[in-house]
């Protein structure tokens, strides 16, 4: 166990049980520790992670947290049976979300940027996907739907691979109003559309984007749809129906990186 007077950037430095997301997963873990604004209760992780959680506490001004030692089958017992913990857990709070107005206050004194919209993506495993690509891509926020989309949990963390460290997240009660402000700052809402007679690739990318992408199965809402300013498609082989929302938006946000990065 380590302890020190240090902490994170904010006076919290304990969690209520009841407000825990368990982040497993060593690259997981390693980008929780290493971001100030994750508050962190304690490490839980196996004899052979002890050296690799405690060097990174310190590194990182994180004496504060207690790591405990335990058999990985513990580990287990706090998460779902397949998650792929690789004996290391962090009992944390969620991260704060960003509102709506916060993330079009990113997009100011940007020519080219853009945000993606999920509109009720219910796949824990999809959003942090998602995140990541995010990430990988410049976006500058991922926007989800109050209803029908995750909280913040240990696989989003994991599927993520520790980028929702760093990726503004906002949660909207009102995908329709949100959209409204959106384009009061200047954005474009873009809504992908299988349907749609424009590509991806056909469209004019430039200047500042919402990208809107629907629910695993079922596509945007009619609300959503005709609060898009134009819809594009990816084009794909005739016996092929979708791909995965996770997939896809891989896709999209490199063709809308390419006026960013």
């Amino acid at each position: 166990m380590t302890k020190s007077n240090k902490g994170p950037s904010r006076k919290q430095t304990y969690v209520k049980k009841s407000n825990i997301v368990n982040i497993y997963g060593k690259h997981a873990v390693e980008s929780a520790i290493k971001n100030p604004d994750r508050l962190i209760n304690r490490i839980l992780c196996s004899q052979d992670n002890f050296d690799f959680a405690d060097s990174l506490c310190k590194e990182n001004n994180r004496n504060h947290i207690e790591i405990k030692v335990v058999d990985k089958r513990e580990i287990t017992n706090h998460l779902s049976f397949d998650a792929t913990h690789q004996g290391i857990m962090a009992q944390a709070k969620p991260l704060e979300l960003y509102s709506i107005e916060e993330v079009c206050a990113l997009a100011n004194g940007k020519e080219n940027c853009n945000v993606i919209i999920l509109d009720q993506v219910t796949d824990p495993h999809n959003v942090g996907a998602i995140i990541r690509s995010a990430a990988a891509f410049g976006s500058l926020a991922v926007i989800l739907t109050d209803k029908n989309s995750p909280n913040e949990n240990g696989a989003m963390c994991k599927t993520s691979a520790g980028t929702i460290e760093f990726m503004p997240v906002c949660k909207v009660l009102n995908l329709a109003r949100a959209l409204e402000v959106l384009k009061k700052a200047d954005f474009w809402t873009v809504g992908m559309d299988g349907n749609a007679k424009q590509t991806v690739s056909e469209a004019n990318k430039a200047g500042k984007n919402a990208i809107i992408m629907g629910s695993e199965g079922k596509g945007m809402r009619r609300l959503t749809e005709v609060n898009c300013d134009i819809t594009v498609k990816l084009p794909m082989a005739k016996n092929v129906e979708s791909l995965n929302v996770s997939t896809a938006a891989s896709i999209v946000l490199y063709e809308f990186s390419k006026d960013i990065i």
